[in-house]
């Protein structure tokens, strides 16, 4: 289980490798996404509060990349962590997600991306839920539930 010493050292001293990685120009992505998509996603923007689709669901199921369907987080570590954002306790693998420490805004972040595409997602910040104190502040945008069958 990841912490928040791990996320730093993640941040500092390099990422794990991803299991593959995914390429593509900007115009690829743009026909790939909406503008809503593509701005969050390969530009770093933000959704607003409590405007994402995702934000209140709960189904079980994976929350996949919405640029390359890498899969990055389980619902079964989904929280409400009333933010207005999906937040998780982990990823769903821990190479799945690449740390970047950012200064943006006059604050010191650690932004998390897809670790296969470097699809902006969010941020992680360690005032999260036991047992790993980690909260994955992420973007609906960024993201696609896939449904678990029954």
């Amino acid at each position: 289980m990841l912490n928040w010493n791990d996320v730093l050292n993640f941040a500092t001293k390099g990422n794990p490798v991803p299991d593959k990685r995914v390429e593509k120009t900007e115009e690829e992505w743009k026909a790939l996404l909406t503008p809503e998509q593509y701005r969050i996603t390969r530009r770093k923007g933000t959704e607003a509060r409590f405007s994402g689709e995702l934000c209140s669901r709960y189904e079980p199921g994976k929350y996949n990349c919405i640029c390359c369907d890498t899969e990055l987080f389980d619902s079964e570590i989904k929280f409400d962590s009333n933010t207005g954002w999906p937040s998780f306790t982990q990823p769903i693998k821990e190479n799945a997600i690449k740390y970047e420490k950012d200064e943006s805004f006059g604050m010191v972040r650690v932004e998390v991306m897809c670790n296969t595409c470097d699809a902006h997602l969010g941020h992680v910040f360690p005032d999260g839920p036991a047992p790993s104190g980690l909260r994955y502040c992420i973007n609906s945008e960024s993201l696609r539930l896939v449904m678990k069958e029954a």
